[in-house]
């Protein structure tokens, strides 16, 4: 490595020595790092330490450590992450690219060998349970049964994945959520070079840094380590030793004072900061939260709003290193050498936070006083719209004049609705009535102070008499041993399974899809009635059709309000006011009842949560139960891919490939278009990971080879099986296709004949006759989860360009990935302002030329469209191929075939 600042030196810890990359040895040269961001010190750092004259030059650092805050980004770096961090959903398609890839060397005549992690990737499994039972003290080891039962092809490939790659870990299920795992055990905050097999030379201390397949990477922002979530595409490539290329972003920054009210909760707060920085704008930026506020804020509470910086749409939510985190790794069980070199090395960097630190420059400012958040939710669609609790009511009822028509007027749901045969009381099931309530997710399962309320207000609705509606299907998914540890010594368990919040396992359950069935009844009451109905969860995500399939209504909130509404069995209510229901003496209940003090969570965390909790629950955390361990795999280099499995099949990526690169692009020409698209098409519409329709594509593809209703799974569980996935593509239960009126679920036209029929078979039929496709969309297309099969899928289908008015940034960067070229209308224009029905030709003119000469002549490219009377409309559309980086994964059809040929090319 390059040395061209003089920035190489010693830090001494203890009794060990470290190299390190000293910050200062700028300030020498005139640069004044007082006034950068934190995030971008720690950038700073990274391509000071990677400079190798080719991808990272001297040039580089200069221009980062002269950041102007008011620039428009325009000057590429490359990040190297000190590690990469994956969970089952998408880590398997990771795993199983990197294994087709290694028949492809082998086939190429290379050394599969060579396909191994550079950096340290951990995956912990976690997506894969689901809460089929509920409700009951088995209910663990039901639901844990059942995902080793659905999911034993996925892992034994997992395990072979463990024994056949190096520098590849799996955390076995059971153990947590990926976010909580590593924000509790897996984060070192200063990574040693000594943690990676594959280092060599000296022992080098640096930031811990990571890129992980997940959106929700980002909660680990909360303890100061810079990362972010990107598509399974381009952390594959991190794992091979390619950096993550990006543009110097600009950077938000957000001052926090003040302290939360009584009554108000972490929940409350990271609600209230996603509608502001929604507001203002934050996507594709760096967000860095400062001020005298942070002294007020545990740890928790601020992973808490790191985590949910993909819902806010930034790329980073992130707190610098103070006293506080150097307090939370005592607790969590890190070694006490570790957390002396944490404090050493950010101090002798000038990273650590105190009172006595000058606030950098930032690209623009926003101030909240803590003290002004209240108790709210958001809801019924999107995490952004956050409703007063007060509100919500009155919020419900406006949604539901939408979701089904007519006046959706203030009347009292409750008094009508269709009667529900479900226990020997009568009840009836109306629009607002709460079917699932779940505490789940990494949001807030990580946070000591809402899982502890949650319990007290179960203790006192206990003491009251009071219980769950019977038509709530209640669960407890705690993000980690630790909490169930804290939970029972506080006393709180009995209580919450009292009220029927049971423990259904430890991962990501409702907040990902995998809520499980509804009992029949509910379910024909809702079919009968075509009604709203609502779930009430603590998670992070409440888009269309991804919570439960029969639930439109979705509204998150903290893990107390949970309780409190699955009590109330009904969101179209004021808590606030009305209440709960009636105690033992017949008297009315309200929230503020049984809504505990700030004084009393402080004190039962403190007499309830032991350092040794941690340390106990993370132990083993490598190794997995007798299921695990007794699970049967394959040996050997390359994966011995079965014909018959419906799970885990050799993709058709590297099919045909040839050694060299192509000398030019294939031009767009004569594409018709497959969908036309609204605004905040989310991933889970492009690529949904929930249940699979028996009378979909993919529930015929998987009838047709032997598999029973039963067994289905979901689409997420199969992301292991290019067949089922590209089947899955646009087949969200909500998606509407402008080009098929009057469907919903993923249809589209044969434009040649008009014929309407599944997306999936109009795509089959387009390809077939070699015809190109195409996507027309509104703002925000691919917001949500970092999905990569949402690229993938299109790709196989064939769909070679999407024309949208704004992309979220790492679906577009997964859509280069895979060859998938994203075409941005001009500002103030979309495909109604042009004229645009979906019904026409398209051609990209010139699109060779321009990457050729690598967009020498601007990014902004001719569309012409072709109507049906032979008439063209033509207009200007950017092309978002944003760096020269991608425009070489482009050239090469995706950043795999791009890698691999580097790797041939490396080893010839």
């Amino acid at each position: 490595m390059k040395n061209s600042f003089a920035a190489r030196a010693t830090l001494k810890v203890g009794e060990r020595e470290y190299e390190i990359y000293r910050l200062d040895a700028l300030a020498q040269q005139g640069v004044n790092l007082k006034r950068l961001p934190y995030s971008l010190r720690i950038l700073l750092e990274n391509l000071l330490r990677t400079e190798n004259g080719r991808s990272v030059t001297a040039d580089d650092i200069r221009a980062l450590a002269a950041w102007q805050p008011q620039a428009e980004p325009d000057r590429e770096v490359a990040f190297t992450p000190a590690r990469v961090i994956l969970q089952d959903f998408t880590g398997v398609p990771c795993v199983v690219d990197l294994a087709a890839m290694r028949d492809a060397m082998a086939e190429m005549g290379g050394d599969p060998s060579l396909i191994n992690p550079l950096q340290p990737v951990e995956l912990v499994i976690d997506h894969s349970v689901q809460v089929d039972a509920f409700g009951s003290e088995a209910a663990l080891l039901i639901n844990k049964d059942l995902e080793f039962e659905r999911n034993k092809e996925r892992y034994a490939f997992l395990r072979w994945g463990q024994t056949a790659f190096q520098n590849f870990k799996v955390v076995p299920p059971g153990n947590g959520i990926v976010h909580q795992v590593n924000l509790e055990y897996l984060a070192r905050v200063v990574f040693t070079s000594d943690e990676n097999p594959r280092a060599t030379g000296p022992v080098q201390a640096y930031p811990d840094t990571l890129v992980g397949t997940d959106s929700h990477t980002t909660m680990i922002n909360g303890l100061g380590v810079l990362g972010w979530g990107v598509g399974g595409i381009e952390a594959e490539a991190a794992m091979l030793g390619q950096p993550v290329s990006m543009l110097i972003p600009q950077v938000v920054g957000f001052r926090l004072t003040g302290k939360l009210s009584e009554g108000a909760t972490a929940t409350d707060l990271v609600l209230t900061v996603t509608e502001m920085l929604r507001k203002h704008g934050v996507v594709g930026k760096f967000v860095e939260f400062f001020g005298p506020g942070l002294a007020e804020l545990p740890l928790a509470d601020r992973a808490t709003i790191a985590n949910m910086a993909p819902e806010y749409g930034a790329t980073c939510g992130i707190f610098p290193v103070d006293a506080e985190t150097l307090r939370y790794l005592r607790f969590s069980g890190r070694s006490e050498e570790r957390v002396a070199l944490v404090e050493a090395y950010m101090k002798a960097q000038g990273l650590f936070h105190d009172a006595s630190t000058p606030a950098a420059e930032y690209t623009s400012l926003l101030e909240l006083d803590l003290a002004t958040v209240e108790p709210s939710v958001a809801g019924p669609k999107r995490p952004q719209d956050r409703v007063r609790l007060s509100g919500v009511n009155e919020s419900f009822h406006q949604a539901v004049k939408t979701m089904i028509g007519g006046n959706g007027n203030n009347g009292d749901f409750a008094a009508s609705g269709v009667p529900l045969p479900y226990t020997d009381a009568e009840h009836k099931l109306h629009h607002g009535s709460v079917v699932i309530a779940a505490i789940t997710s990494c949001t807030n399962t990580s946070n000591p102070s809402v899982m502890v309320a949650a319990g007290l207000v179960a203790k006192k609705a206990v003491e009251r008499g009071l219980n769950t509606k019977p038509w709530v299907k209640p669960s407890l998914a705690p993000g980690s041993k630790v909490v169930t540890e804290y939970l029972n010594k506080a006393g709180l368990t009995p209580y919450l399974d009292a009220i029927r919040f049971n423990t259904v396992g430890y991962g990501c359950t409702t907040c990902i899809g995998n809520s499980g069935p509804l009992p029949e009844e509910v379910s024909a009451a809702i079919e009968q009635g075509s009604l709203v109905v609502a779930s009430v969860l603590s998670g992070n995500r409440n888009f269309e059709g991804r919570v439960q399939s029969e639930v439109k209504a979705n509204y998150l909130m903290s893990p107390p309000l949970v309780v409190a509404y699955a009590l109330a069995g009904r969101i179209d209510m004021d808590l606030t006011s009305e209440s709960l229901g009636t105690d033992n003496e017949g008297k009315p209940v309200f929230l503020r009842d049984i809504w505990p003090t700030q004084a009393e969570v402080e004190g039962t965390i403190a007499q309830a949560i032991e350092s040794d909790m941690y340390r106990s629950s993370y132990a083993s955390v490598f190794v997995g139960d007798d299921l695990w361990e007794n699970i049967a795999i394959p040996t050997g280099d390359r994966f011995e891919w079965e014909a018959t499995s419906t799970y885990v099949r050799r993709p058709p990526y590297f099919d045909g490939m040839s050694k060299a690169a192509p000398t030019e692009v294939q031009p767009i020409a004569g594409a018709r278009v497959l969908a036309v698209l609204g605004d905040s098409i989310t991933t889970d519409h492009i690529s949904p990971a929930g249940s699979i329709k028996v009378n979909s594509p993919t529930g015929k593809y998987l009838i047709e080879h032997g598999v029973t209703t039963s067994e289905f799974n979901s689409y997420g569980s199969r992301r292991g099986n290019d067949e089922v996935m590209v089947r899955g593509t646009f087949a969200n239960i909500r998606l509407r296709n402008q080009l098929a009126p009057g469907t919903e679920g993923g249809f589209a036209p044969y434009l040649p004949t008009g014929e309407v029929m599944p997306l999936y078979d109009a795509a089959m039929r387009y390809k077939a006759d070699g015809t190109p496709l195409m996507i027309l969309a509104g703002k925000e297309y691919g917001s949500g989860s970092s999905r990569d099969w949402a690229a993938k899928g299109p790709y196989l289908q064939g769909i070679k360009a999407v024309i949208a008015e704004s992309y979220e940034r790492i679906h577009r960067s997964n859509l280069v990935g895979m060859g998938v070229l994203p075409l941005q209308f001009l500002p103030g224009e979309h495909a109604a302002s042009l004229g645009l029905t979906g019904t026409e030709t398209f051609t990209v003119i010139g699109l060779p030329e321009a990457i050729a000469n690598s967009f020498a002549n601007g990014r902004e490219l001719t569309v012409e469209a072709t109507r049906e009377d032979g008439s063209v409309l033509t207009f200007k559309a950017l092309a978002r191929i944003d760096t020269p980086q991608e425009i070489q994964y482009y050239i090469h059809g995706g950043i795999l075939q791009y890698v691999l040929r580097q790797l041939l090319n490396e080893a010839a």
